[in-house]
């Protein structure tokens, strides 16, 4: 694994744990001023937010949500990139559940995109 491979999955474990512990406050120092963020809802093309406030709202929106909780499938870096699959569940089994993608990109330490995708149907 290269040095920006591991600093970028650093940055991204700790991106995860917000949504694992239900912690939004882990967030605000991973974020770019410039963080573009593509949300996978709503269907079919999700909404784009701009800026560093903006894509905080969401997520800490999504982190804070005590009803849904996230389970990861992989995490895995190439240099500035990352790709985050997991499952998200707003109850009990796989009928009450949702799996996706996030693609990110990580830019001097900070997460500068990330785009969001889901299966469905």
């Amino acid at each position: 694994m290269t040095d920006t491979s591991a600093r970028t999955l650093q940055v991204i474990d700790t991106f995860n744990a917000a949504f694992q512990r239900h912690d939004p406050t882990l967030l605000p120092p991973l974020i770019a001023l410039d963080c573009v963020l593509e949300n996978t809802q709503p269907a079919p093309n999700g909404s784009r937010h701009v800026g560093r406030d903006a894509c905080l709202e969401v997520w800490q929106g999504i982190a804070s949500n005590a009803g849904i909780r996230f389970e990861l499938e992989s995490t895995n870096a190439y240099d500035d990139r990352a790709i985050i699959l997991w499952r998200l569940f707003w109850g009990e089994g796989e009928a009450n559940s949702v799996r996706g993608t996030n693609i990110m990109r990580v830019r001097d330490g900070l997460i500068v995109e990330g785009l969001g995708y889901v299966k469905g149907t």
